[in-house]
């Protein structure tokens, strides 16, 4: 009976350690380029054009085989260019997100990527906000101090750390207070460079 107990408690570490084997931690550091545009449901949207802004932080990953686990803080430069009476607008919108993105890797380190990603609102400005700031100072209470959006993207984990992603975050909901406004929502294409400062597993 003894004999069978340790075959047991032998049998389970070597399953708990293999596990654990295939388990890597990864911490880091990324960021990259924004490539931003307001979606806006209503007749001037064609107005609305493209502008670039940046984003930066960190993140935490936890993969298990062909599965991980990608949480991140990052500080988003957002927003949108604006055509009014011949006039070329920006506003600036900056966000602190928080994507909690699952990759589902294939061949070579190249892997598929979706998750939500919640965002909270800093600043609000720019020409176009400084336009209405001069009616209604307290411009940023105009829109929600919170965000949610649908990430989906493709990445590549190179060797020595590296990280390369690419991605398009979707907004689900209406980024302004007002309900009898037309729903404006973020549309944020980020391109990505990743550093994995600490790594444990394979």
């Amino acid at each position: 009976m003894k004999k069978l107990q340790v075959l047991l408690i032998v049998v389970l570490v070597a399953a708990v350690t293999s596990s654990f084997a295939q388990v890597q931690v990864a911490l880091g550091l990324k960021g990259g380029p924004n490539f931003n545009k307001l979606d806006v449901n209503s007749d001037v949207a064609a107005n609305y054009s493209s502008r670039t802004g940046f984003h930066g932080g960190a993140f935490a990953m936890v993969k298990l085989t062909k599965f991980a686990i990608q949480p991140e803080v990052l500080f988003s430069r957002q927003g949108s260019k604006f055509t009014f009476n011949s006039q070329s607008l920006e506003s600036n919108f900056d966000y602190i997100n928080v994507p909690v993105i699952l990759k589902l890797y294939t061949v070579a380190g190249l892997n598929l990527q979706i998750g939500p990603q919640f965002g909270f609102l800093s600043k609000a400005g720019g020409d176009a906000i400084s336009n209405i700031s001069t009616v209604v100072p307290a411009v940023k209470s105009l829109y929600k101090k919170s965000d949610l959006s649908l990430a989906v993207g493709l990445g590549w984990d190179l060797p020595f750390g590296l990280m390369v992603e690419a991605r398009y975050n979707l907004g689900l909901q209406a980024i302004q207070n007002n309900p009898l406004l037309d729903a404006t929502k973020n549309q944020v294409i980020q391109v990505s460079l990743g550093y994995k400062l600490i790594k444990l597993g394979n």
